[in-house]
C-alpha cells in the first residue's frame, strides 16, 4: 500500500511539473475560523474549510441547477429501498486519508466503517455537536448508543452498519425526505477513529481528512494555506443534463480535467468590510461574495436597482458583478431563558413583541442594505422548499401599538429621564451582543434607535462572533442578531433553529415550546407539499406570536470577480467552489 502512495505521490509530481503550475488562488474569510472538527463546525469560515479538507459520502453537482446530490467518495447516490428507510452507499475504493502520525506510518484507506465511527460520534454527550439533532432519534436502535445514561461509539446499533470494507447501510425509523441531503454535509465526513484518539479534544486542530485540499500553514485567525492533497483520486466535474445554457461554456472548459484545479489556496481572514472591499479593488483577493451594503456605492454605478451595474472604472478593469439570492435569513434572536427578555408570560411575549413592532424593515433596508434585501416575513427564505411569498408577518411596524403593548402589560412606569421601569420599579435595561465590526457598531446603533423609540434603555457587548455563539450556547447572551445561510435546500433546515431538543445547538434562543415542536416533528415526516407548507405556516405564526426572533431581511449578495479568475460560479448551497476555481493572473 506504501508503493501505492509513493506511486500516485510521484505521478502527481510529474504531472505537476509537466506544465507550468497555475498562481495560487487568493481567498477571503470574513470570519476567523473556530474549529476544523467536521462534528463541531458550525460556522461559515469553519465549514469552508472542513468542506475542503474532509469529504462527505454525497456532493452537490457544481453547475447543475436545480441544485442535484451525486457520488462524492460515494461510487453513486444510494440505492433507497423499504419505504425510503434503507440506504445502501457503495464507498469507492482507493481514497486515503492525508498522512498523519496517528496512522504510524500506514497508508491509511477511506471505509465504510469510518463513516459509522463519524455519525456515531456525533451523539456523544460531551462533544455538544450543534448537527447531533439531524441523527437523533432518526436511526434505528440508536437509543443504544446512550443506554444507562453512558455513551459509547463503539456501540453497535441496526440503524448505521458497515457490512464490509466499502458498503455502509443506513436504516432511519421512519422515512425522512431530507436524509439525502445530510449525506452532502460537511458534518457527514468521515474522520479516523486513531485521529480523534490520537488528539482527543485538540482533534479540530489537526484536520486529517480526504478531502482535495490539506493544511499546509495555519496562523488562526488570520491566515491559511492550503495545497492539493498529494495523490488524490482523478475526480473531474461530472456531465449533466440540468446545466443551465448560461453554463454550458464554463461546462466545457471543466470537462475531462481533473480536480482541483488550483494546487494552492492562501486564505486571508480580514473581519473589517472596509478593509476586505478595499483589498479585493486593489487586486488582493480573486473574489468577494456579498459586498457589505453600506459599501455598495463603492463599486455599483447609479445605486440598487432594478439593473444593477459597475462603475465604469471598475468594469474597465474587467472585474465582473454577479447578483446572487443566497438562501439566507437575517434576524435578532432572543434568549428565551432570560429572566428579564425570556418567558413566555404575558408580559414577556408583550416586551418581546414590542421590541418586533418597534423594527421597521422598509427604514433599515432603505438606508442600511441600501436596497440590496426583501423584507423577510417568515424563517424560510426564497428559493427554499416550504417558502411562502404570500405569508405576511403580523409583527410589521407599529410603534403606537408597541408602546400601549408596553403600558399596558407591566412596563408603563418611567423614571424622571422617561425610560420604562419594570412592574417592580427597577430600571428596565436590555443588553444586546453585537460583532466588533464597523458594520456590526452601525447595527447596533440602529437597534438603540428602535428601543429608546419605545423608553427602553440598551447596552451592548462587542465580542468576536465565534465567542458570542459560544456564550450564546451556554444561555449567556441575552439578545443578538445574526443570520442563518440554508445547509440545505428545504425550509426544516431554518425551522430547525427554534426546535426545543435543539436549545443550546443550532436553537440559540433556547425556545421550547410543546406546540411548536409536534408540528416541527409532523412536518419532518412529510414530503414537500401542500400538507407540509400547512405546517410550516403554522410554525411562522407561532413564531410572531411568541417573538424568540425579530425577523429582519432575505439578501441580495452582490458578488464581485478579478477578470483573471476563471470557472467561477456561485452555488446555491455549497458553500466553497475552490477546487473548480483558476487564476490566470500575472
Amino acid at each position: 500500500m506504501r508503493f501505492f502512495l509513493i506511486c500516485c505521490f510521484s505521478l502527481w509530481c510529474i504531472a505537476s511539473h509537466a506544465a507550468p503550475p497555475t498562481p495560487a488562488l487568493r481567498l477571503l474569510l470574513t470570519a476567523p475560523e473556530v474549529t476544523l472538527d467536521p462534528a463541531l463546525a458550525s460556522d461559515l469560515s469553519s465549514l469552508s474549510l472542513v468542506e475542503n479538507l474532509f469529504e462527505p459520502p454525497l456532493r452537490y453537482h457544481y453547475l447543475a441547477r436545480p441544485v442535484t446530490l451525486e457520488g462524492n467518495t460515494a461510487s453513486a447516490l444510494p440505492s433507497v429501498s423499504d419505504g425510503g428507510k434503507t440506504y445502501l452507499l457503495h464507498i469507492k475504493p482507493g481514497i486515503f486519508f492525508r498522512p498523519d502520525p496517528a496512522f504510524k506510518g500506514v497508508a491509511r484507506e477511506l471505509t465504510a466503517s469510518d463513516y459509522v465511527y463519524s455519525w456515531q460520534r456525533l451523539y456523544d454527550p460531551t462533544l455538544k455537536s450543534p448537527w447531533a439533532y439531524l441523527l437523533q432519534g432518526k436511526l434505528l436502535g440508536d437509543e443504544a448508543l446512550q443506554a444507562a445514561g453512558k455513551f459509547d461509539v463503539k456501540t453497535a446499533i441496526a440503524g448505521l452498519q458497515a457490512l464490509d470494507k466499502y458498503t455502509l447501510q443506513i436504516r432511519l425509523k421512519q422515512a425522512d425526505p431530507n436524509f439525502l441531503y445530510f449525506l452532502a454535509m460537511p458534518v457527514s465526513s468521515a474522520i479516523a477513529p486513531e485521529v480523534v484518539q490520537s488528539y482527543g479534544a485538540q482533534v479540530g486542530s489537526h484536520p486529517v481528512g480526504t478531502g482535495p485540499y490539506l493544511l499546509q500553514e495555519w496562523q488562526r485567525g488570520h491566515h491559511l494555506v492550503l495545497e492539493a492533497m498529494p495523490g488524490y483520486r482523478a475526480d473531474t466535474l461530472s456531465a449533466h443534463k440540468a446545466i443551465a445554457q448560461d453554463d454550458i461554456t464554463l461546462s466545457r472548459a471543466l470537462a475531462g480535467k481533473t480536480l482541483p484545479r488550483t494546487k494552492r489556496l492562501e486564505i486571508a481572514v480580514v473581519e473589517e468590510p472596509q478593509a476586505y472591499l478595499l483589498a479585493f479593488l486593489d487586486g488582493q483577493f480573486d473574489y468577494l461574495e456579498q459586498v457589505p451594503p453600506t459599501m455598495a456605492g463603492m463599486v455599483l454605478q447609479g445605486g440598487a436597482g432594478p439593473a444593477l451595474a459597475l462603475k465604469p472604472a471598475l468594469a474597465s478593469k474587467g472585474m465582473k458583478l454577479s447578483p446572487f439570492t443566497p438562501l439566507q435569513t437575517y434576524y435578532l434572536w432572543m434568549n428565551m431563558q432570560d429572566p428579564l427578555l425570556g418567558g413566555y408570560s404575558v408580559d414577556k411575549i408583550a416586551l418581546r413583541r414590542a421590541i418586533a413592532l418597534a423594527y421597521n424593515r422598509e427604514e433599515d433596508i432603505n438606508l442600511l442594505e441600501k436596497g440590496l434585501a426583501l423584507p423577510a416575513q417568515m424563517p424560510i427564505p426564497p428559493l427554499a422548499l416550504g417558502y411562502d411569498a404570500g405569508y405576511r408577518s403580523s409583527n410589521r411596524y407599529d410603534l403606537a401599538l408597541a408602546n400601549r403593548l408596553l403600558d399596558k402589560f407591566g412596563y408603563g412606569k418611567r423614571d424622571a429621564q422617561g425610560f420604562r421601569l419594570q412592574a417592580s420599579g427597577a430600571p428596565l435595561v436590555l443588553r444586546m451582543h453585537a460583532v466588533t465590526t464597523s458594520d456590526g457598531r452601525v447595527r447596533a446603533e440602529a437597534w438603540r434607535k428602535c428601543l429608546l423609540a419605545l423608553g427602553i434603555q440598551l447596552e451592548f457587548v462587542f465580542d468576536k462572533k465565534s465567542e458570542i455563539n459560544k456564550a450564546a450556547r451556554l444561555g449567556k447572551v441575552q439578545m443578538f442578531e445574526t443570520n442563518w445561510i440554508g445547509d440545505y435546500p428545504d425550509g426544516e433546515n431554518f425551522l430547525q433553529l427554534l426546535y426545543g431538543p435543539n436549545s443550546g445547538r443550532a436553537n440559540y434562543a433556547h425556545f421550547q415550546l410543546p406546540a411548536y415542536d409536534k408540528l416541527y416533528e409532523q412536518a419532518r415526516d412529510l414530503p414537500p407539499g401542500a400538507a407540509r407548507d400547512a405546517l410550516y405556516k403554522q410554525m411562522a405564526q407561532l413564531i410572531d406570536a411568541y417573538n424568540p426572533w425579530v425577523l429582519r431581511i432575505y439578501p441580495l449578495s452582490l458578488d464581485l470577480q478579478q477578470p483573471w479568475l476563471k470557472q467561477y460560479r456561485r452555488h446555491p448551497v455549497a458553500l466553497t467552489n475552490w477546487r473548480y476555481l483558476e487564476s490566470e493572473r500575472k
